[in-house]
C-alpha cells in the first residue's frame, strides 16, 4: 500500500492523543509519540506519508508483520460467527488454539491456560508454582523483564521494577551467565555457566530450598539485551530445580513463536520448563492474547482441587482465532524456517561486518531473528555508550543514534545502550539488507561519541 500523505487527520490524532492518552513508562510531558496511519508488512508510515522499515516488530510481537490478510480474515470470519463468549464453555476457536500451541510446546506441556498477555501469564504461572510446591519464593535474573503487574514488575530485573518493588514479593534476583560482562570473573563460555549455576545454587542454599517454589527465566533474555545463554546453563538448572523440587519457568514472551529460528527458544537447548509463558508472536499480536503451557505433573495438582485463578477474557474467541489462524501461517510459509535461515545466512555475518567497521559496537549476539548490538564508549575497557538507566543528557548518545536510525527511514529498538535487531519473521532478504544498511548509517552517529 502507497501510503497518501494526510497532515491535517495526523495533527488531529496527535492533539487528541496528547490531551487524553496517558502513555505507559513515560513522563507524559516529555514525550512526542508518532501519529501513525497505517502499517502492512514490514513497514509502518505516519500522516505525511514516511515509511518506516520496523526493525522492533511492533513491540517484538508482529512476528508475520502487520496486515496479514490470512490472520485479518480470520478474526472477521470469527467476528460473525461468535464474536465472544465466556471461558467456562468450549469453544472451537479456543479448543483448536490449544491443540495447536500444545503441539509445538516441548516434552509434555499439554495443558494451555490462556491470559490477555505476557504479564499476567508469568502471574498464573507464579501462582501456580506456589499452590504445586506450598512454598512462597520465587528466584529471577538480574537484567530479565517479565512484564508490568505486580508480581511480574517485582521479578523484572531492571530499572522498571524499582518504583514498584517493596520487598514484599517473594522474590530474590540473582545473577545469570552474560559474558561479556560477566559478574564471575569468567573468561570463557564454559566458566561462566559452570560459576552462574555455581553461583544459584549457593543463592537456593543460603535462602533455604524448602522456601523456595520457582526460577523464572528468560529463555534467551529479550529487553534485557538478548543474551544467549551459554551451552549446559538452562540444562543446569533444570537439574538443579529437579534436585530441590523448585518448579522451572520459562518465559517465552519474546523468544517464543519463531523468533530464534525455532518454534520455542527452549528447543535450541533441549530442556523442557514445568511451566512456560508465551504471549506477543502466538498472534502477532493482533488482538491480545497470552498463556501458560503446563505440565502434567502440575496440571494433575489442579485435577481435582480447583485452581484459584482466572480472567474474564480468558480464551477470547477472536484472539483465539488469530492464534490459529497465525500458526497456521507460520507453518504454511515456513516462517520459522526463514527467521532461522536469514538470521544464519543475513543477519549475523551483517552484524558482525558492522562491528568490525564501526568502533561504538562492543559485542554482537543473538540467534534466529533475535540480535542486539552491544553499543560502548570504549571498546577496551567496554564503558557502556550511556551508563546504566541513563536519562536526559546522560542518554544523548543513544537518543542522537534513534534519531539518525529514524532519519535513514528505520524505526530501531533501543534499550540502554543497546540496539536491537528484531524485525518481522518473514521479512524479505532485501528489506533486511535495507534495515541493515540504514542501521550502518546510525552507527556511524554513535561513533563520534566513543572514545
Amino acid at each position: 500500500m502507497t501510503p497518501q500523505p494526510n497532515p491535517q487527520a495526523g495533527a488531529a490524532v496527535k492533539a487528541a492523543d496528547r490531551a487524553h492518552v496517558f502513555h505507559s513508562w513515560s513522563a507524559q510531558e516529555l514525550i512526542d509519540p508518532l501519529a501513525v496511519a497505517g502499517a502492512e508488512g514490514s513497514y509502518f508510515w505516519d500522516y505525511d506519508g514516511r515509511r518506516y522499515l520496523d526493525f522492533t516488530s511492533g513491540l517484538v510481537y508482529t512476528n508475520i508483520g502487520y496486515q496479514h490478510p490470512k490472520v485479518v480474515a480470520a478474526i472477521q470470519e470469527q467476528a460473525a460467527t461468535l464474536t465472544t463468549f465466556a471461558p467456562a464453555f468450549a469453544i472451537e476457536a479456543r479448543s483448536e488454539a490449544a491443540r495447536l500451541i500444545a503441539e509445538r510446546t516441548p516434552g509434555d506441556l499439554d495443558k494451555i491456560f490462556f491470559t490477555n498477555g505476557g504479564a499476567d501469564a508469568i502471574e498464573h504461572a507464579v501462582r501456580m508454582a506456589r499452590l504445586h510446591t506450598g512454598r512462597p519464593k520465587v528466584l529471577s535474573a538480574y537484567r530479565s523483564y517479565h512484564g508490568g503487574t505486580q508480581q511480574a514488575i517485582n521479578l523484572t530485573g531492571d530499572p522498571r521494577r524499582w518504583a514498584s518493588d517493596g520487598a514484599a514479593a517473594g522474590v530474590v534476583h540473582f545473577w545469570a551467565p552474560f559474558l561479556y560482562r560477566s559478574r564471575f570473573y569468567a573468561e570463557t563460555e564454559e566458566q561462566e555457566c559452570e560459576r552462574a549455576l555455581e553461583h544459584l545454587e549457593t543463592t537456593i542454599a543460603f535462602e533455604g530450598p524448602a522456601t523456595i517454589a520457582a526460577i523464572v527465566l528468560e529463555t534467551v533474555p529479550g529487553t534485557a539485551g538478548i543474551m544467549v545463554p551459554p551451552p549446559g546453563y538452562l540444562a543446569g538448572v533444570r537439574e538443579i530445580c529437579d534436585k530441590y523440587g523448585i518448579v522451572f519457568v520459562l518465559d517465552e514472551v519474546m523468544a517464543g513463536f519463531g523468533r530464534t529460528g525455532e518454534w520455542f527458544a527452549a528447543d535450541l537447548f533441549d530442556v523442557v520448563p514445568d511451566l512456560m509463558t508465551f504471549a506477543k508472536g502466538v498472534n502477532s499480536g493482533y488482538v491480545p492474547l497470552g498463556g501458560v503451557a503446563i505440565s502434567g505433573a502440575i496440571a494433575e495438582t489442579f485435577g481435582k482441587r480447583a485452581y484459584p485463578g482466572g480472567l474474564t477474557y480468558s480464551g477470547h474467541p477472536l484472539a483465539c482465532a488469530a492464534a490459529v489462524a497465525t500458526i497456521n501461517v507460520m507453518a504454511e510459509e515456513g516462517v520459522v524456517e526463514n527467521a532461522k535461515n536469514l538470521g544464519a545466512t543475513v543477519v549475523e555475518p551483517a552484524l558482525r561486518a558492522l562491528a568490525e567497521r564501526h568502533p561504538s559496537v562492543g559485542e554482537v549476539r543473538g540467534v534466529g531473528m533475535f540480535w542486539a548490538l552491544e553499543l560502548v564508549k570504549d571498546r577496551e575497557t567496554r564503558e557502556p555508550l550511556v551508563p546504566y538507566n541513563a536519562a536526559g543528557e546522560a542518554n544523548a548518545a543513544m537518543v542522537a543514534f534513534g534519531a539518525a536510525a529514524k532519519q535513514q527511514g528505520l524505526w530501531p529498538f533501543v534499550n540502554m545502550n543497546r540496539t536491537h535487531v528484531v524485525p518481522p519473521l518473514n521479512v524479505s532478504e532485501t528489506e533486511l539488507k535495507e534495515g541493515l544498511a540504514a542501521l550502518d548509517t546510525a552507527l556511524s552517529v554513535a561513533d563520534e561519541f566513543t572514545s
